[in-house]
This record gives structure tokens, sequence and C-alpha cells, in this order.
């Protein structure tokens, strides 16, 4: 069963359980964060933000959360012709709701999240999403990139919930195609987001989790044949008896998929992922460029993690039939343990 929800409404009842769920083309339930039904320190909430260019070979991962007990901001650089990643953050503890995160991933806001040594900004405008950043202990990280949001262009949006606790949810948004364009320093070097072949993806996050969690999740964009092409994949988490998170999107059309497996050996991140669909409609190898795999485990916090970023290559079927093959899409794929 696949849920879609149209019509508009509060996110929670009075109670904090969910009004609606499913999945929605984009973010139309408001976030009445006032009817949570948990404590400040069972509350998630984070922008994660990912702008790769394929054929220069590099990357940037900015993300800034607070997962209740802790705010985070974590910097990952991608360099694609050498294979490898390099990583740098930092946490702080007990912030208590110390820093404003949005209600909505549409309206005008801002993120501002300054350190001794550091700062990360990101503002949400009208067709625009701009982050700034300046990360000195990070290889001299600075810059700043502009996101074209297209309001025209379907998203990924799911409202899930959980069976045995009505106060659990995740509702989560993510922007799967964004044409870039900015400029950044990175060890010493400069570099260049071009639109025309540097695309970008926000994931945007509200949940209460139950405290040990796993997912997985895959995405990819670019254009094929000079149209723009994207897909989200994933699953292992809430009950998903209404909906998944799995959709391709063609020219900014959303072509709903039904169930998507991801096949893997013991999550190694250095060999290829296969992906298939149950509908028979997305078909597709990921050849890992940069496989990583980490955990970190800090007695009440817990993350372990198998993370691909690679080229997808296969195929997928639209809505109306029509096949589309995939020879060489920048994406990328995830395992992810955590307890949090």
């Amino acid at each position: 069963m696949q849920n879609e929800i149209t019509k508009k409404s509060n996110l929670f009842r009075k109670d904090g359980s969910l009004l609606q769920r499913g999945w929605a083309r984009k973010p139309i339930l408001k976030y009445n964060r006032e009817n949570i039904a948990v404590k400040w320190h069972r509350i998630k909430e984070w922008s994660h933000y990912s702008v790769q260019d394929q054929e220069q070979g590099f990357g940037l991962l900015i993300t800034l959360g607070d997962v209740g007990f802790l705010t985070l901001i974590g910097f990952n650089w991608l360099d694609f012709k050498n294979c490898k990643k390099y990583t740098r953050g930092s946490l702080r503890f007990l912030t208590r709701g110390k820093y404003t995160w949005p209600r909505s991933s549409l309206e005008k806001a801002d993120i501002k999240l300054p350190g001794w040594n550091y700062s990360a900004v990101f503002l949400q405008r009208k067709g625009k999403r701009i982050l700034s950043f300046n990360y000195p202990r990070f290889k001299g990280l600075k810059g700043s990139v502009v996101l074209y949001d297209d309001p025209n262009m379907d998203n990924t949006v799911v409202v899930t919930g959980y069976e045995n606790d009505h106060r659990q949810f995740y509702y989560n948004h993510k922007v799967n195609y964004m044409p870039a364009k900015g400029k950044l320093i990175f060890n010493k070097k400069q570099y260049e987001f071009n639109p025309e072949t540097s695309f970008g993806l926000l994931d945007w996050g509200r949940g209460v989790w139950p405290y040990n969690t796993h997912w997985l999740w895959g995405s990819a964009c670019g254009k094929v044949d000079g149209v723009p092409v994207a897909w989200n994949i994933g699953y292992g988490f809430g009950d998903l008896s209404t909906h998944t998170e799995n959709i391709v999107f063609y020219d900014g059309k959303a072509h709903k998929l039904d169930q998507v497996i991801f096949h893997h050996e013991n999550r190694d991140p250095n060999k290829p992922w296969r992906f298939t669909s149950n509908d028979g409609r997305f078909n597709m190898v990921l050849e890992p460029l940069i496989g990583d795999y980490s955990k970190l485990n800090m007695g009440l916090f817990l993350s372990d993690s198998s993370v691909i970023h690679g080229i997808y290559s296969g195929d997928i079927v639209l809505d109306n039939g029509k096949k589309i093959q995939i020879d060489g899409l920048l994406g990328h794929a995830e395992d992810i343990y955590w307890r949090w």
C-alpha cells in the first residue's frame, strides 16, 4: 500500500500521535512541535546537505543536528579522483534547544551554528538554499554554495509512525535534485561548483525514534540525456504498512516505487551493492569509489555506519512503462545502526 498524503493538516494530534501517515510530494503537514509527547532529550532534528560534482570529482557533505542530548556539526570532503574521504566535526553536549531549528523545510529560515573555531549558516529562501561555512581546522575549509530548489519539482516526503508507541514518529523531507553554484577553499585549493554539473541534496528530518535504530538509505542525481534524474530509496525503521520512501524522479516528477531491497555482503562498503524492487521497476548496481566503515561507541551514543559513495548503473521504469537506462550516475548508499 502506498498512501499518498494530499491534504494539509498538522502533523500531530494533541496527544502526540500522527494525524496522517504516508508519503507526499511536498512537506504539506505543519510540524506543530509543541504537541510532541516526549521531553526534549528524545527529540531529533537535523539538516544534512550533500553537494557533489561528478565531472570534476569532488563533493562536500555538511550536517547540523540536535539529537536531544547533544548538538553536532559534521563536515566530509569527498575526493572521487583519489578515492579518499576526509572528515571533521564537533559535538556540544546538553545544549537543550539553545539553537533554533526551523519548523519548516520550505519557509524562510536561518540555522546558525557558531563556535570557537568554526561557523556554519544555512539559509532557506524562496527557490534557494544558501550554505556558508568556515572551518579553518579542517584543512582551511571555507566557502559558500547556493542550491537552486525548483518549487515545481516533486520531492521525497514521508510521515512514518511506530506500532508500539504513538509518541514515536519520523517526518522527513528530502530534496533529491538541486543544481549548485559556489566556490570554496579546501587544503589550499579553490573549487567551484557549476550548476550544469554540480548537484545538491537536502535531508531534513524531525523525529522521535527508538533508542536502537537501524536504517538503509540510498540516493543519486544528475542528468541523463539532458533530463534531470534522481531517486531516493530506503527502509528499515518504523511502520511501513502505509508507504515506503522509494521514489524515482524524472524531469522533476515523482514516480512511486513499492519496496526496494539492498543486497550486499555483510555491509562491506568496498564491494558493489545491488538494489532490486519487488515491482521490477528498479534494478541497480552501485560501484564504490569511496567505501567507508566507521564505528563510534560513546556509551549512551553509538554509530555503526557502512557508507558507499560511487557510481550507479542499471535501469529504472517510470509510471508509464518507459525504461530509462542509467550508465554511471553519482550517488551514495548506507546501512547504519545507531543508539541515540
